[in-house]
């Protein structure tokens, strides 16, 4: 069955941003608890904006993996959707590792890893499109940001 790009655009979009926001289920209850417990450091933003921030992410990612899905198949292609696929799990259980399990220092270390399958996903969409490519680097910078609120966490506690 031929799916139109129409529906590959609905697809993606409620996919991405509905996994993603699945994420929320495993933050949600530890963030005035054990979160608010942490040590941050100065730069620590205010709660209330990562969950616009997320899903202004993972609209941008949908979008952006619709921009490859809806491409002819072929290897490349093949080899982008696997690389997001990858880091869209990656990103998944970041949650999971930092807020349910507490994990502080494993999360780091899996957001890294994270960062890097990001930094493949762009690398490979841009070989098929640019926007698409694009379209991920605010994500990039998101987490590289992350990444360094993450570690400093990890440091103070």
């Amino acid at each position: 069955m031929k799916i139109n790009n129409t529906f590959k655009l609905i697809i993606s979009l409620i996919t991405i941003v509905g996994l993603g926001s699945l994420g929320g289920i495993f933050t949600i209850a530890e963030i005035p608890t054990w979160y608010a417990g942490l040590n941050k450091p100065s730069f620590n933003p205010p709660n209330w904006i990562f969950g616009p921030m997320w899903t202004t992410l993972y609209i941008l990612m949908g979008v952006s993996f619709y921009l490859i899905w809806k491409l002819p198949e072929s290897s490349i292609r093949t080899q982008a959707i696997r690389l997001f696929v990858i880091q869209f799990i990656l990103n998944f259980c970041w949650s999971i590792i930092f807020f349910s399990m507490h994990q502080i220092g494993w999360a780091f270390i899996e957001i890294i890893v994270m960062w890097i399958f990001i930094l493949l996903t762009i690398m490979q969409f841009r070989k098929l499109s640019m926007t698409a490519a694009v379209l991920l680097v605010p994500y990039l910078l998101w987490v590289s940001f992350a990444s360094l609120l993450n570690g400093s966490i990890w440091r103070l506690n």
